[in-house]
């Protein structure tokens, strides 16, 4: 007995110092809990973002509206330029010279096969001019009925007055150079030099009347020559220098009717 009961004294205080034991374990493991739960925690510094740049949307230039007119003139309009005759606007158009912005009338003659172009400020110094009113136009056809005048003067002084004639744009005083320049075929036969200014005026004077009447350049060709056959009967060369000469007429400035019918003349200073 005294031995069994030592034994169970002997368990006891064993299992009294492992009690012992694991209550200091788990003080242990609860303090250092507790002072791991008490030290702050630092967090890391992130370093801030630099402010985004605005994005700015590129900048789109507005397409320049097509200038339509300028001058009174506008595009796709029939004109006369004096020194060609009939053409038609195709734009108006801004160009860069020397340094200088410069507007233009884009101007097509299509006979000839040409495009020019016109500063449009310089319109009225060049002399470009609408197309005639139809009242004008009939004047001219009615000039084209009227007596050939024909001044006695050298021809190539003639000459320069017809070219100033044919290139200043006047459609009667083109009408006048085709009027005095036309002979019948019953008439001598004109020099190459006057043919080719007869050709010029008559070519200037149909194309416009063709574009004011609406109509073609030949159906306006005949109508010129319609007009030119209901003129006074002309009398042939002959004829005229004779009654010239009957007339005593010795200035060379002189003017004279050629229809055969009392000549007039009309002396005119040089």
């Amino acid at each position: 007995m005294p031995h069994k009961t030592a034994k169970t004294a002997a368990k006891a205080t064993g299992s009294k110092a492992t009690a012992s034991k694991v209550a200091a374990k788990t003080a242990a493991r609860s303090a250092s809990h507790k002072t791991a739960s008490r030290v702050p925690v630092t967090k890391p510094v992130v370093a801030a973002k630099p402010a985004a740049k605005p994005v700015v949307a590129p900048r789109v230039e507005e397409p320049k509206k097509p200038l339509t007119q300028r001058q009174g003139f506008k595009t796709n309009e029939f004109v006369v330029y004096p020194a060609h005759g009939v053409g038609q606007i195709l734009a108006i158009e801004e160009q860069e010279i020397a340094g200088a912005k410069l507007e233009l009338f884009v101007i097509n003659f299509i006979k000839d096969k040409m495009t020019l172009r016109v500063p449009t400020a310089k319109v009225a110094n060049v002399g470009m001019r609408k197309l005639s009113e139809p009242a004008l136009v009939k004047r001219a056809l009615e000039t084209l009925k009227g007596r050939a005048r024909v001044k006695r003067t050298m021809w190539s002084r003639r000459a320069q007055e017809y070219e100033a004639k044919i290139n200043s744009g006047d459609i009667v005083a083109i009408a006048e150079v085709v009027r005095d320049l036309y002979r019948s075929e019953s008439q001598p036969e004109q020099s190459y030099s006057e043919r080719q200014l007869y050709e010029a005026a008559l070519d200037r004077l149909s194309r416009e009347i063709a574009v004011v009447q609406h109509v073609t350049e030949t159906e306006a060709v005949k109508e010129i020559e319609s007009q030119l056959a209901k003129s006074p009967r002309r009398g042939t060369k002959a004829e005229v220098e004779a009654e010239a000469e009957a007339d005593g007429e010795g200035d060379i400035d002189g003017e004279v009717d050629i229809d055969g019918d009392d000549a007039a003349v009309a002396d005119e200073a040089a």
